[in-house]
Order: C-alpha cells, then sequence, then structure tokens
C-alpha cells in the first residue's frame, strides 16, 4: 500500500489541487451554474397557449349581487329558488281540517272554581272526594278497653270557698300591674352595709362601729346587730350626717411635682385639685404616689375597694418604668431578683428586666406586689443608685392606655367589675 506524503490530500492528490476549483467544467461532470433571470410581473407575462399544453389562464369575471342573477331553470337541473311567503298570525291561519290529517287546534276552556264543579261520580271511576273529619286530641288519655262502661267524670271543683268558674270576673289586663303591698320592705338595708356603701369603712369594721355606740339612727344610739334602716333614715357617724351616695372611680394619670394628700398645711400642689369638679360625691385617693413620681391613681368612695386595694394581704399587681442616673450592673441585677433585708423586712420582686426598646441599660421594668411605703426607691437607694424617673404604668388591671399626664376619666363597668374580682 503507497504511503502518504505530508502535503497530499486524502486520495493521493496534492491540498491545493484539491481545495481549487476546476476551471473546465467538463472534468468535473457537473454543469455551469447560471443565475435565474429575474420573475417578470403578472402583466409582463404571456399568456399561455395551446402550444405549451396548458390552457390560458384567465381572470375570474366579478360575482354578481343576488339580485342581477338569473334564476336557475329546468335547463340547469336545480329548481327555481323562491322566496318564503311571510307567515300569518294565528289569529288569521286556517284551520286545519280532514285533509290534512291533522285534527283541528282548538282552544281549552277556562277552568272553573272549585266551588262550581260537579263532584266525581260513580260514573268517572273515581269515588267523590269528601273532607276528612277533623279529629280530637286524644292527650294522655288510655283508650278504653271493648266491654268495659264509660265512668262519668266527677265535676270539677276549686279550692273551698272559690267561685265556680262561670261566675268568675275576668282580669282586666288595661290596668298597670300594682306592686307588693309591702314594697317599703325591698328598700329597707341592713345598718353595716349602709355605712360601707357611704365610703365610711367595710361592713366588719361598721359592726365594730355600733357595738362600741357611735352610731345613731334618728337620733338614737343603736348597739343592735342586724337593724336595718331606710333611705328616708338619718344616720350619724360622730355626729356627721351619713349619706347614701353613688359609688364612683376616677382613673387619674398623675403628673411630677403633685403630693397625694387632700390637704396640705404648706399650701403645695395637691392631686384633688387635678380632680376638681369631676363628681359631686367626695372620693379619695387609694394608695400613695410621691411628690415627683408619675403614673396612674385611683379614687373612689367605695370604702370596701379602697382598702383591700391598699392592703398588702390582697397582693395587687403594680408595674413601674424606673431611669436610673447609671447603668445597673449584673450582679445588683440579680441581687434585687433574689431579694434583700431592709429596715422594715425582707423585699422581693416579682419581675425585673431592661427595656427593650431603651438603647442604655439605664431603663428598667420592674412588677412586684409589695404595699410598702416608697419601695422601688428605696430598693435601688439601698444598691447606692439615684432614681431619676419613676412611672407607675400598671394598676390592679388598669392601665394608662389612651389616657394623657394630667388627665383623669371614670372607670368603665367592665372596669369596675374586675376591681371587685381582685378585691373579692
Amino acid at each position: 500500500m503507497e504511503k502518504r506524503r505530508p502535503g497530499q490530500g486524502g486520495r493521493g492528490k496534492p491540498a491545493e489541487s484539491r481545495r481549487s476549483k476546476p476551471e473546465d467544467t467538463g472534468r468535473s461532470g457537473r454543469p455551469e451554474r447560471r443565475s435565474k433571470p429575474p420573475t417578470k410581473s403578472w402583466d409582463e407575462r404571456k399568456p399561455k397557449t395551446e402550444d405549451s399544453g396548458r390552457p390560458e389562464r384567465r381572470s375570474k369575471p366579478p360575482t354578481k349581487s343576488w339580485d342581477e342573477r338569473k334564476p336557475k331553470t329546468e335547463d340547469s337541473g336545480r329548481p327555481e329558488r323562491r322566496s318564503k311567503p311571510p307567515s300569518k298570525p294565528w289569529e288569521e291561519r286556517k284551520p286545519k281540517t280532514e285533509d290534512s290529517g291533522r285534527p283541528e287546534r282548538r282552544s281549552k276552556p277556562p277552568s272553573k272554581p272549585w266551588e262550581e264543579r260537579k263532584p266525581k261520580t260513580e260514573d268517572s271511576g273515581r269515588p267523590e272526594r269528601r273532607s276528612k273529619p277533623v279529629e280530637k286530641p286524644s292527650g294522655n288519655r288510655r283508650p278504653r278497653l271493648e266491654g268495659s262502661e264509660r265512668t262519668e267524670r266527677p265535676e270539677r271543683t276549686g279550692r273551698p270557698g272559690q267561685k265556680p268558674w262561670g261566675e268568675r270576673k275576668s282580669r282586666d289586663f288595661s290596668r298597670p300591674k300594682t306592686g307588693r303591698k309591702d314594697s317599703q320592705k325591698d328598700e329597707l338595708i341592713r345598718l353595716n352595709k349602709y355605712i360601707a356603701n357611704a365610703g365610711v369603712c367595710s361592713r366588719r369594721e361598721a359592726d365594730n362601729l355600733i357595738l362600741a355606740g357611735v352610731v345613731r339612727v334618728n337620733g338614737k344610739v343603736v348597739t343592735e346587730l342586724g337593724i336595718k334602716v331606710s333611705p328616708g333614715d338619718k344616720v350619724q357617724y360622730e355626729e356627721q350626717t351619713i349619706s347614701q351616695e353613688r359609688t364612683r372611680y376616677i382613673l387619674l394619670n398623675k403628673p411630677k411635682g403633685y403630693i397625694t394628700t387632700l390637704d396640705d398645711p404648706e399650701k403645695r400642689k395637691t392631686v384633688m385639685s387635678l380632680i376638681q369638679g369631676a363628681c359631686k360625691e367626695r372620693v379619695y385617693p387609694v394608695g400613695r404616689l410621691d411628690r415627683n413620681t408619675t403614673g396612674l391613681l385611683l379614687f373612689t368612695n367605695d370604702g370596701t375597694i379602697a382598702k383591700k386595694l391598699s392592703h398588702p394581704k390582697y397582693g395587687i399587681k403594680k408595674i413601674y418604668h424606673v431611669e436610673l442616673d447609671r447603668s445597673l450592673s449584673r450582679s445588683d441585677l440579680e441581687k434585687i431578683r433574689v431579694g434583700f433585708e431592709l429596715d422594715d423586712g425582707k423585699v422581693e420582686v416579682d419581675k425585673i428586666e431592661h427595656i427593650e426598646d431603651s438603647k442604655s441599660k439605664k431603663e428598667l421594668g420592674v412588677e412586684l406586689h409589695s404595699g410598702k411605703n416608697r419601695v422601688v426607691r428605696r430598693i435601688f437607694e439601698h444598691l447606692e443608685y439615684k432614681v431619676v424617673k419613676l412611672d407607675r404604668v400598671f394598676y390592679a388591671g388598669l392601665t394608662k392606655k389612651n389616657l394623657t399626664r394630667g388627665h383623669w376619666r371614670f372607670l368603665e363597668e367592665h372596669e369596675v367589675n374586675l376591681l371587685k374580682m381582685i378585691s373579692s
């Protein structure tokens, strides 16, 4: 087998001769490629004749409108198309007869009312329709056995001395129903409750006042428990007349610079000036807030609730927002959580945490139930911290939502019920 030399093609020919196009078309065996002449437009083309073997192409004549066309005759093999005559209305049409093979259409006679219709007889094949007899209610009666005799019922009699039913007078419902003759008894109230509702003290303390002989009713000293009085009676305690007032509950958002007292001999600003004219009844503050402490303060003339909210026995929940002069260390935070001793005993808090929104660790939230005086300030003063700001934000289920600083509002009914449930 002959070996290929470098520079030769695949068939033993040089690469140059294989890549170059042959000048002589005869040697390649293929005819020379000629360009196709440009296509003439339709108008310039010559029509094809019989010599080309194809018939001449002729343009199709324009289609005539329907009105201009001639009707097809018998020569075309198709019947002439005729338009359908317009339909006549129902009244003008002729009824179909026997010739058409269909019976004449007749209108149905109007139906007669039920009263005028004749009952169906035996001729119609259906029995006459009869109304069903009304059945008497049997109630709880037992079925009578066959063969047993029917016994007559005894005559119904009322209570002894009562008139028969036919002789009784019918009641006149147009008149208003009268109350009890002894309706005054419903207005009577126990003396201890009367004193407690006036806001003097609780019921148990009122019993002690009655036994001590310091309570008078209509000018007479009362020392017996369980006595009832009416709203018109005059009740006196230590020569002061007790009036039955409506219980009031007022919530104040106390500002800074006011002291919690009814009257100050040094003529300083008091919290009573902030709620002046709120109600006719005389109300008292529940608990105390320092002069520089802000937040929620409750006023009421309900002595029972006021005492229970102030007593540490009931453990009323309070939350304070505290701001210190410097950041609280972790060790001091753990000391407060564990609790430590103060001058009046051990103090403990329920929860203490840093405020999440605050950038520094100076602001804290403190939750506790203790009712000791100035307990929050004393906790941080014991650890050598100074309280810059102290605000009570939660008290006995009440918050200062929608209550701006220095303003007050009356408690709603559900809030009053919440206080009564907490102090119960």
